[in-house]
């Protein structure tokens, strides 16, 4: 259910029935693109059935889902389609078109092309836990979590959302894990690593299916640079790759977490949230733990 995670803090004043979110995201329902729209975003039914809900709580937590549509137009169709209108102008009218014209033809171009261009859907879990006060997006950049948060709190009255701070930066402490190999409790390093030089050069080291315990990435570490993804294993449950932004890529759930469950990993929507939702509400307490843990807003 997630491959991606961006954690944010909900302010602690919010609170919402499950009919009042619903009213809220009824004002944003996702509509295809018009003819000539390039983009178009809005809440659908998280379980996938039309006309359900666009909140869905199961065991006290409630799932949402952002879809997002855009058109694709290429870059070279549309400089090609305005130089031939350039073109076709200056041998008629023996004349070279501003800046002003050009972008005004550039424009038009664009709105012709559009009713034939294809179009991409994306969607993006959204899994608010209400009691922790945690908005938890299945986001692959922050761009896109950005306009996820954006459209949310638009729908819903005094939503306060801000990012999760923590004591120690994730780039400190994942180099501070790799030189003394004594990963935070309930972790284990694994064998996928990225470092960067901070400086001019912008140097990147990566690691790849590679033993990280070696002096050669101690050497890398001393010169300067620093861990921008690392892969670690929690709790022989959970794969993940955490970023320097504290940001969760790869997140996979293994075989164990499957084992003995009172739900399948195939019995259904419910059965993906109660599992998902179920592991996480523990990770995410020791990730931040392993980071100094959270700083409270002044």
């Amino acid at each position: 259910m997630f491959k991606n995670l961006i954690v944010y803090r909900i302010g602690a004043d919010w609170s919402a029935t499950l009919a009042q979110m619903e009213q809220g995201l009824a004002q944003a329902r996702f509509v295809e693109c018009g003819a000539t729209q390039e983009k178009s975003l809005g809440w659908v039914e998280p379980r996938g059935q039309a006309h359900g809900p666009l909140v869905e709580a199961v065991a006290g937590q409630w799932m949402l889902k952002l879809m997002l549509e855009t058109k694709a137009l290429p870059g070279s169709v549309v400089s090609r389609k305005v130089n031939e209108r350039l073109t076709q102008i200056e041998a008629s009218e023996g004349r070279k078109p501003g800046k002003k014209e050009k972008r005004e033809i550039k424009d038009e171009v664009r709105l012709q092309l559009l009713p034939m261009a294809f179009t991409k859907q994306a969607a993006v879990q959204v899994w608010i836990d209400p009691k922790a006060k945690w908005l938890v997006l299945d986001a692959a950049s922050q761009a896109k979590a950005d306009e996820v948060v954006t459209c949310l709190v638009q729908c819903l009255d005094n939503l306060l959302v801000l990012p999760i701070s923590t004591q120690t930066s994730p780039a400190t402490a994942m180099s501070e894990w790799l030189t003394s190999q004594e990963p935070p409790p309930g972790f284990s390093v694994d064998r996928e690593c990225e470092l960067k030089a901070p400086d001019e050069s912008r140097a990147v080291v990566r690691y790849s299916r590679h033993p990280l315990d070696t002096e050669e990435v101690r050497q890398h570490i001393s010169s300067g640079k620093q861990p921008t993804r690392l892969a670690l294993t929690w709790d022989n449950r959970v794969s993940l790759v955490l970023t320097d932004a504290f940001q969760v890529k790869k997140l996979a759930f293994l075989d164990v977490v499957f084992e003995g469950a009172s739900v399948k990993k195939d019995d259904g929507f419910d059965a993906d949230v109660a599992i998902a939702t179920g592991e996480l509400q523990r990770l995410i307490p020791d990730l931040l733990e392993a980071l100094g843990g959270e700083t409270v807003a002044a």
